[in-house]
């Protein structure tokens, strides 16, 4: 005997393996529980979204396992392309099989034999042989079977019968869809992608460069089979290239023609929630030079040269932005202006900063419209965040009449000469709150955190004006020390007592604006701070408002009347108060507002070319036909043995299905009826 070499025998188990039943259903668990992962879980979001929902430690775990885009990790596209092969082999070792079971009739088969059928009829009849043939077989092709005789030579006669022998198309049709699916789905991944960064020489670009600096080794070919890509389009703006996220970089995706934004239109619900956008494109063919115009919406893309866009989102396209900026520190007042676009970075000189070090903005975002509630919620600047939420933020769910439009706002980023940078965000007109009028600036270490915002109050004008000159003058000593001399004489009867006033009041007013209210109790007692508070407040704000007056009375405006407790003049400069309590933890010098702007919209589409979604569509109608074909068509046989008997013929009829329930019982009841009526 010959000995078979280990190497051929592990190959031949290793197929046995990958052909089994058991292998491709086990293949099948993993995908299933995989994809109700994919399904739970929120897919392709930023990492802060899972670090925040599981912490650093699962994330980090979790992260190796890719499940954050589950349906693109290389784990599951091996499992994906075993099940093909695992499926691919069972067909082919179990259809051929199958067919040639279809086809046959198994007219071979020993009459002796269909006694040991459960379900059997035998009789005898006193036509003859050939008479019952004729009889039998029409019956039995009435009934819609297929009939096929064996005549023997001591003239008996076997006759095979049979019907839905489609059923076992439905096998082959079910596994079949598996194969096919499981290949669209796979042709529609990014596996195409990486197997041209894997064996083509592709390489993802990471750094940050011009569309037509990238290399050909950073793009793919025009003939790329399957992608999904995104590209973004600002008004009046022509491409004809889409990005393609690869692992940590991104390839350049040529198209086969080029599109024009012609005009973005979104309209609003009262929430702010944008309730629609489209897009009114030109689309120009490079081959013949041909252009027509479209409209792109959500569920309403444009399908062209095998490629499909998508409408998934706006953005902004470059707005013009033009910023003044007031210093926060130190005893000038003066402004600057800054200009740019937003994606832009732009300097601010050591001139302009009024800590006489180079500063740099970037211009991340511009927010023409914010729907807030601002009726609801603790009114301290520092839980601000509840109160002012942006349009993609806590306010954008809420529907009551207390929702308002609180105008435009910018964000940016401020990087200061060590590299160092802070987000920002600030509203460009003053909103209402606690019966004041307010300008809103936020701001926040790292995305992760929400926004903390100081309210700076307006002036009759409507601007930051005299608030700035305000603290402006808190910095100028020779007016501070008129301010609190002016307080120490409106509250003291001696001058002792005065002495002491101007003395406390000065250095209390010093001491805030430099620390805020930690300033003044950093070294007091924690039994005797509230009592410290208690009377300091009082004196700072009445200090502030001898310095507001002897500010106006320099620009030649009349004194304000502070003795009405809720008046506008006690209102406004409580508000400073607020404001000079939170500037300390302000981490900029300067504060940029949004003095006007030029908005430009662009459109964010997704551009596919998904070959495998028709290969998906085909696998579904193989899946339809096997199932219909499993459940619906049911295969059975009939045996007729016919054999001379005496004057007349003898009999035995059996019958026989896969799956033998009431319709087959049903069934064999009318055969057996049928065939007693040939004994009479």
């Amino acid at each position: 005997m010959k000995k078979v070499s280990p190497i051929r025998r592990f190959a031949a188990d290793f197929l046995e393996l990958l052909g089994s039943m058991r292998f491709a259903i086990s293949l099948l668990m993993f995908i299933c529980v995989a994809s109700l992962i994919g399904t739970v879980l929120a897919q392709n979001q930023p990492a802060n979204t899972y670090i925040d929902q599981f912490g650093p430690y699962w994330f980090e775990l979790f992260d190796h396992f890719s499940i954050w885009s589950i349906y693109n990790s290389g784990w599951f596209m091996v499992i994906m392309t075993f099940l093909v092969v695992s499926t691919t082999l069972c067909v082919i070792r179990n259809a051929p099989k199958m067919i040639r079971e279809m086809r046959t009739f198994k007219e071979h088969v020993r009459g002796g034999s269909l006694k040991a059928f459960p379900h059997r009829v035998e009789l005898e009849s006193a036509g003859a042989p050939e008479h019952n043939r004729e009889q039998v077989q029409g019956w039995l092709q009435s009934q819609g079977y297929a009939v096929r005789v064996r005549k023997d030579d001591d003239g008996s006669m076997m006759m095979a019968a049979k019907k839905g022998s489609a059923n076992k198309l439905g096998y082959i049709f079910a596994h079949l869809a598996i194969v096919v699916i499981c290949v669209g789905g796979l042709l529609d991944s990014e596996l195409p992608v990486r197997l041209q960064v894997w064996l083509g020489g592709k390489q993802p670009i990471t750094e940050n460069m011009l569309i037509s600096q990238v290399p050909e080794s950073g793009r793919l070919g025009l003939g790329n089979p399957s992608f999904r890509a995104n590209m973004l389009v600002p008004e009046g703006a022509r491409t004809a290239t889409a990005v393609v996220n690869s692992g940590e970089g991104v390839l350049i995706q040529p198209l086969p023609f080029a599109l024009e934004l012609k005009r973005f239109l979104v309209e609003y619900y009262s929430t702010g929630m944008p309730s629609s956008f489209k897009s009114e494109v030109e689309v120009t063919d490079p081959v013949t030079g041909d252009t027509f115009e479209r409209t792109i919406e959500v569920n309403e893309p444009l399908r062209y040269k095998g490629v499909t866009v998508y409408q998934s989102g706006f953005d902004d396209g470059g707005s013009i932005l033009s910023l003044k900026g007031y210093p926060l520190v130190g005893p000038g007042s003066k402004t600057f202006a800054l200009n740019g676009k937003v994606g832009e970075t732009v300097g601010i000189a050591a001139q302009e900063s009024p800590n006489e070090h180079a500063l740099t903005v970037q211009l991340t975002e511009l927010r023409p419209i914010n729907v807030e509630n601002l009726t609801e919620g603790d009114p301290q600047p520092k839980a601000m965040i509840e109160h002012v939420a942006a349009v993609t933020g806590s306010a954008a769910n809420k529907k009551d009449q207390n929702l308002k439009n609180v105008g435009p706002s910018v964000n940016y980023r401020l990087i200061d000469d060590q590299g160092q940078s802070r987000e920002f965000v600030n509203y460009m007109l003053p909103v209402e709150l606690d019966g004041t009028l307010v300008f809103l600036a936020g701001m926040r270490f790292s995305p992760a955190e929400p926004f903390r915002y100081v309210r700076f109050p307006a002036d009759d004008k409507g601007s930051l004006k005299e608030f700035m000159d305000l603290r402006a003058a808190t910095q100028n000593e020779a007016l501070v020390s008129q301010a609190a001399e002016r307080f120490a004489e409106r509250n003291s009867s001696s001058p002792e007592q005065k002495e002491l006033m101007l003395s406390a009041s000065r250095t209390a007013l010093q001491t805030f604006v430099r620390a805020g209210f930690d300033g003044l109790i950093s070294r007091v007692p924690e039994a005797e701070r509230e009592r410290i508070l208690g009377f300091a407040i009082p004196m700072i704000q009445f200090t502030l408002s001898e310095l507001r007056d002897l500010l106006r009375q320099q620009q030649g405006l009349p004194e304000l009347d502070y003795s009405q407790e809720n008046s506008d003049a006690n209102r406004w400069i409580q508000s400073a108060v607020l404001a000079f309590a939170n500037l300390p933890d302000y981490p900029a010098p300067v504060m940029l507002t949004l003095d006007s702007f030029e908005q430009v919209q662009a459109s964010v589409f997704q551009v596919a070319r998904s070959p495998g979604m028709y290969i998906v569509y085909l696998g579904c109608l193989f899946l339809i036909i096997g199932v219909f074909s499993m459940f619906y068509i049911r295969d059975r046989r009939v045996w007729v043995w016919i054999r001379p008997h005496n004057q007349g013929s003898s009999v035995m009829a059996a019958m026989t299905s896969q799956r033998r329930n009431m319709d087959f019982n049903l069934e064999f009841d009318r055969l057996k009826a049928a065939f007693n009526r040939l004994s009479v």
